[in-house]
């Protein structure tokens, strides 16, 4: 590991442990991810993993008597640096914690409330991710917004029916040996319908962390790709090609 990403590192759990939960430290984070030495960065990103997890446990268990806008808003901090080393399910995990903190404190505060959009997506989310009972989960959640709702409205119908087919996937895949291949057919299946409808609304990720877990690892895959491109044309500026280990960079 080069001094500078050793650096970076060390000021990273730094600001962590001193609590400095802000976009600072999401800066520090995202320059560690930059080292463009990526056998080195598998490393490193497993020692972040650890890292993290082990002190996302202490930071929940010391907001616990704070305000429900500041848990929200460290768990939201947490969300994002578990996306950007692509710790799925912790962001999973995490987000679904914190719609479920919302969920609570929207009886007292209706800013708070939780719309049957964000428990759609992180539903599809979750079962995408092979979670599938907390995915049935979700969409029990999703279709509750729904009974208080009494307008008599047709396009309330088509996402009522296509949370439940979702459900019904995620059952279904919960106790199949195969996971992938159920989720695969049902979003295959989401594509032509969503094709199909032209009454279709369109699913609104209202939480800034909702989508980050997948936003981290593409940047990072992206990253990979033109430094392997750059490296590929570089080999065959030099003759040189056979030095370029292209299986190395693809996952």
């Amino acid at each position: 590991m080069s001094t500078a990403v050793s650096q970076q590192m060390s000021l990273f759990r730094f600001q962590v442990e001193s609590r400095r939960l802000d976009e600072g430290t999401l800066r520090i984070l995202e320059s560690v991810l930059a080292w463009d030495d990526y056998e080195s960065l598998e490393g490193v990103v497993c020692t972040l993993k650890q890292f993290m997890r082990h002190e996302s446990l202490r930071i929940i268990e010391e907001i616990a008597g704070k305000a429900a806008e500041h848990k929200l808003l460290i768990v939201d901090f947490l969300v994002r640096v578990f996306a950007l080393i692509g710790d799925t399910e912790s962001c999973l995990a995490l987000r679904y914690e914190a719609l479920l903190m919302r969920e609570q404190k929207a009886i007292s505060d209706q800013r708070l409330l939780v719309s049957y959009s964000e428990w759609l997506t992180f539903a599809e989310h979750s079962l995408e991710s092979g979670f599938c009972s907390i995915a049935k989960k979700a969409c029990e959640k999703a279709l509750l917004c729904f009974d208080m709702n009494i307008v008599d409205d047709p396009e309330n119908y088509f996402v009522i029916e296509k949370i439940k087919k979702l459900k019904d996937v995620a059952v279904i895949s919960a106790s199949s040996k195969s996971v992938q291949a159920q989720a695969v057919t049902y979003f295959k299946n989401k594509n032509i319908q969503q094709n199909s409808q032209g009454s279709y609304i369109p699913v609104e990720v209202k939480s800034s962390g909702s989508t980050l877990f997948r936003d981290g690892i593409k940047r990072r895959h992206r990253r990979q790709l033109d430094e392997h491109r750059h490296l590929k044309l570089d080999g065959i500026t030099d003759g040189n090609t056979q030095n370029i280990l292209v299986g190395h960079y693809a996952k």
